[in-house]
């Protein structure tokens, strides 16, 4: 005879074939009665009264050796207990009834089931559980491995070293399509500049085309992005009347830079009076304002 398979929340199903991990037999189980028995199984012969078990067998899977762990450690499981049914040879299965995986940690080295099986059902010795003062109680245990990895998504403010400042010498005699800043690491991300010094595209000719670019970000995890709020400027090397944009972006694998290719004209560059260019030198900086960052914990 079974107990309620609904208590409790437990499931309670016979099989034939006995538990994969652990078979734990008692001998003389009335002597035991009045002290318990605790190995790889905490078994309480007379319930847990401190967890509602008066009248059951109560019965907890328990991690041992744990002392050379570090304070931190854990394991998640899912586990099933038995008790063997001699006369018919199958064994009752206990266990959570939504598959509840459990965690062992410092501060709960044990988990099982205050009301395991109540005492009228196991005493009865049609049941087949206690035959000759001898039972058999086993378990079956299935780690779970931890491969969770925590990450963290912040917000620097004026990160340190914000600055590109790509100065470009011999502006006039440049004749390459683009120039690249060297690489800057701000707010955890390696970030460059690139000029066209004659424009890019349709502004070919016609412009100044300026971009920030986020390296290395095709390394990026999939949907992973990075927001950057910054300024693009072309410094003014005879007072501040700087020629700036300020940008708001999320550079991803598929979005790794942008600014502007109509940055100013080549005509506006050019002219000597707003002092964009002195001594054959034009000075363009990024300024980065605002950076997210992902701190990745294990």
């Amino acid at each position: 005879m079974e107990d309620n398979p609904k208590k409790l929340g437990i499931r309670r199903i016979t099989r034939d074939f006995p538990p994969a991990h652990f078979l734990f037999k008692v001998e003389a189980f009335s002597l035991l009665a009045k002290t318990g028995v605790e190995k790889r199984l905490s078994l309480y012969p007379n319930g847990d009264n401190k967890s509602n078990g008066n009248g059951f067998i109560s019965l907890y899977l328990v991690i041992e050796e744990t002392e050379n762990l570090p304070l931190t450690w854990e394991v998640n499981v899912s586990f099933r207990l038995f008790v063997l049914d001699q006369i018919r040879d199958k064994y009752l299965t206990i266990e959570d009834g939504d598959g509840a995986v459990k965690r062992f940690h410092w501060m709960k080295t044990e988990w099982g089931f205050a009301q395991l099986i109540s005492l009228d059902s196991f005493n009865d010795t049609c049941n087949g559980y206690l035959v000759g003062d001898c039972c058999i109680f086993g378990a079956e245990v299935f780690p779970l491995a931890r491969n969770c990895k925590w990450e963290c998504l912040s917000m620097v403010k004026q990160p340190e070293d914000n600055t590109i400042i790509f100065k470009m010498d011999h502006f006039s005699k440049l004749d390459r399509k683009c120039y690249e800043s060297s690489v800057h690491t701000i707010g955890g991300s390696k970030w460059k500049l690139t000029v066209y010094p004659r424009g890019n595209v349709k502004f070919k000719g016609k412009a100044l085309s300026v971009f920030l670019e986020l390296v290395e970000a095709n390394k990026l995890p999939p949907k992973r992005k990075v927001y950057a709020e910054y300024k693009l400027r072309v410094r003014n090397q005879m007072n501040d009347n700087h020629m700036e944009f300020s940008v708001e972006r999320w550079f991803s694998a598929t979005s790794v830079n942008w600014g502007y290719p109509q940055f100013m004209t080549l005509k506006v560059l050019h002219d000597p009076s707003k002092g964009y260019i002195v001594c054959d030198s034009l000075i363009v900086e990024a300024e980065i304002n605002l950076v997210s960052q992902v701190k990745r914990f294990s």
